[in-house]
């Protein structure tokens, strides 16, 4: 019997039950399909794809038409994970802008889209809620203020800070978000928040007590080796394995056994 589709719904009643929620990106067909075999219930077409698949510097150059063109190929695996898109930088400065563009992703085949943001993006926020697409929140560090902010940081290490943190997950919550990634936050108010709300928080690089945790997959498979963030071990290192495989079978050919 297949199993039933992951929904907004399901995932918070994970979070009721205590159980951990696991969250991987996925850019293409082979790899949502390859991810959604594995079981992982939610999947997020990020705009991380602008490094680990487009060589952009940051996140802040994938634009509107990229993240549609990859959203179509991965939802064409039909998986049964919850598949959340990215709205990339400079698409929901208003929510009226920021509502024609959740639209979009969904035509392409996203079931919930993700911006960055909590109190500054919240009429955004209502606007895409309010139209009946499900919402993922993202707070903590922001890539895509990676530019404004001269690198990226770690949050919540001062008061006000994590009182900021704190209420832009209360807004979000209250908003109508299913859940929030929480991004390069200390771990005790990643903790803090994770038990203030009751939609689940999904973790990268704050800590172990997040609903859930969410990785960028060419870190988790080793895949980009020029580059893994510290939180990150790559579990194998295909990129590595890639490049010796590429590099035996280049010799077999010059070498042809007689």
């Amino acid at each position: 019997m297949a199993l039933a589709k992951v929904t907004p719904a399901e995932l918070r009643a994970m979070k009721s039950r205590g159980e951990r929620i696991a969250s991987l990106t996925a850019y293409d067909y082979p790899l949502t399909k390859l991810l959604d075999e594995a079981g992982i219930p939610l999947l997020l077409v990020g705009d991380s794809l602008g490094m680990v698949v487009l060589g952009y510097p940051d996140t802040t150059h994938v634009t509107m038409d990229e993240m549609v063109h990859h959203v179509r190929a991965a939802a064409r695996a039909k998986p049964r994970a919850l598949l959340a898109a990215d709205l990339p930088y400079h698409s929901y400065q208003s929510p009226d802008q920021a509502l024609a563009n959740a639209k979009r992703l969904v035509a392409a085949g996203a079931e919930a889209v993700k911006a960055e943001g909590g109190r500054a993006i919240i009429e955004q926020v209502r606007a895409i809620v309010n139209a009946g697409i499900p919402f993922l929140g993202h707070l903590g560090m922001l890539p895509q203020s990676v530019l404004e902010e001269g690198g990226y940081k770690i949050k919540g290490k001062r008061d006000a800070e994590r009182e900021a943190l704190l209420a832009d997950a209360r807004a979000l919550e209250e908003a109508g978000a299913f859940g929030i990634v929480l991004e390069l936050v200390t771990p005790p108010v990643a903790k803090e928040v994770s038990q203030a709300i009751s939609i689940p928080t999904i973790g990268i690089g704050s800590g172990p007590d997040c609903d859930g945790q969410i990785l960028v997959t060419p870190d988790l498979i080793g895949a980009f080796p020029w580059f893994t963030p510290k939180f990150v071990k790559p579990h194998i290192h295909t990129g590595e394995q890639i490049r010796a495989t590429v590099t035996q079978w280049a010799k077999a050919l010059s070498h042809p056994v007689s």
